[in-house]
């Protein structure tokens, strides 16, 4: 049988987690060996997600803002490794993949409860692996930490740093945990209807960039948004995050194989073929449209390329990824240079245009280009698709909406005072600055 048309794909990985539900049964009988080839792949994958974390993330969006406000952006990044670092372990990981009901998780892993060095995470794809489940515990931790961060690129520049860490943490419990559930754990609502997402279409970019969106709206625009020029202070290091990015990528979705296997692989080259197309399609409107390529679209279209297959990255073929890269590329390309101007939310970095609308793609494009199902079971999972779609895009900014209200009334209010965002956040709630002398 050919790895594109593989029938358990979809299972693979992004939904590899109805163990959550078999841990107790598997413990009464001798536990499985560890596959240490697949466990030295998903620890190494862990890393690179991370890394797309600390740096790439900071770097991509430090690059983007002024100088000021740098320093701003880093230490969110870093407050979202450090705070879901601990929730996630607490109780994030339980709320994710407990138990619980079709909705979200139970509390019977609070502080990885049940949950020992030897404690395996059976896998039921075919062939069968095995990895310890702590292993799968961080790697599913740093997603979580990633797609909280995603959400700075709307609100850059203007929100209060302890807003944000509230907001952060109240969003990784009541949106992203939920999420994460119902597509990926055995008893999820989404898991059942059978919805593809291999790495986090639904459940990372889409509810990101939605929240990022209503995030943008509530917070407010910058000061002197579309009246004066608000320019990035370093594109060098713009470029530098999205190539640290598209590093990192290859971990967050060839790593939810959860093996040293050709699914991997297939994930592996998918993900830099789209990542590709969409740079290369991005750079050819940009250069009929505005007369020149520029760098910081060469940046935005590889983090829209690599969004837009990751739900898709293990169950379309390689023409599959290309084409994916290709209408990725020109419906983002559509929503950052015109839909925002002519609505006019101040989405600062583009979190909602490139993983809202990208993920958006992605998680319906896996429906349409999936080599996973015989040809006559295509138009019922695009309906399946296009049902766990409409579900985030309304769910998560309504769940954000609340959030933040609440944020506010927590922390006095969601931003900064005018003379704090005139002087920049680096000064104003850090007390530092990046660079000696540093002005706009």
């Amino acid at each position: 049988m050919s790895l594109f048309a593989h029938p358990r794909a979809r299972h693979v990985g992004a939904a590899l987690t109805s163990l959550a539900l078999a841990a107790p049964a598997l413990a009464e009988d001798a536990p499985p060996a560890i596959d240490t080839g697949d466990t030295a792949w998903v620890l190494a994958a862990t890393a690179l997600v991370l890394l797309m974390t600390l740096p790439g993330l900071a770097l991509f969006y430090g690059g983007l803002v002024r100088a000021k406000n740098i320093l701003n952006v880093l230490m969110q990044c870093f407050a979202a490794a450090a705070v879901i670092g601990v929730l996630w372990i607490v109780v994030g990981y339980s709320l994710a993949f407990g138990a619980g009901n079709a909705f979200i998780g139970d509390f019977s892993r609070v502080m990885l409860s049940g949950i020992s060095v030897d404690s395996v995470l059976a896998n039921f794809a075919t062939p069968p692996r095995n990895i310890p489940e702590m292993s799968f515990v961080m790697f599913q931790g740093m997603f979580a930490i990633i797609t909280p961060a995603l959400i700075i690129g709307a609100v850059v520049e203007r929100m209060k740093f302890s807003a944000f860490v509230v907001f952060m943490t109240l969003w990784v419990l009541f949106v992203y945990c939920p999420a994460a559930h119902m597509v990926w754990s055995g008893g999820g609502y989404l898991f059942g209807k059978g919805a593809i997402d291999f790495a986090g279409g639904l459940v990372v970019h889409m509810t990101s960039g939605f929240s990022a969106l209503v995030a943008a709206i509530v917070v407010g625009k910058r000061s002197g948004f579309g009246k004066q020029p608000i320019a990035p202070h370093s594109l060098p290091l713009c470029l530098m995050g999205a190539a640290l990015l598209w590093v990192g990528w290859f971990g967050f979705n060839a790593g939810s194989a959860l093996s040293a296997s050709p699914l991997a692989a297939l994930a592996f080259l998918n993900t830099s073929t789209a990542a590709s197309m969409a740079t290369l399609t991005w750079a050819g409107i940009e250069w009929l449209h505005r007369g020149k390529p520029t760098a910081l679209g060469a940046a935005t279209a590889a983090v829209a390329g690599l969004v837009a297959i990751t739900p898709a990255c293990g169950n379309v073929s390689p023409g599959g990824a290309i084409a994916m890269g290709f209408l990725v590329a020109v419906i983002c390309y559509g929503a950052v240079t015109f839909l925002k101007p002519r609505i006019g939310y101040d989405d600062s970095l583009d979190a909602f245009g490139v993983h809202g609308v990208g993920g958006t793609v992605g998680a319906i494009g896996v429906g349409l280009f999936t080599t996973s199902y015989p040809a006559g079971d295509a138009m019922k999972q695009l309906l399946v698709q296009v049902e766990g779609a409409v579900i985030v895009a309304v769910a998560a900014p309504v769940l954000t909406y609340v959030l933040l209200k609440i944020t506010g009334l927590v922390t006095g209010g969601l931003r900064v005072d005018d003379e704090a965002e005139f002087n920049g956040l680096d000064l104003a709630e850090h007390s530092e600055a990046a660079y000696t002398g540093v002005g706009d």
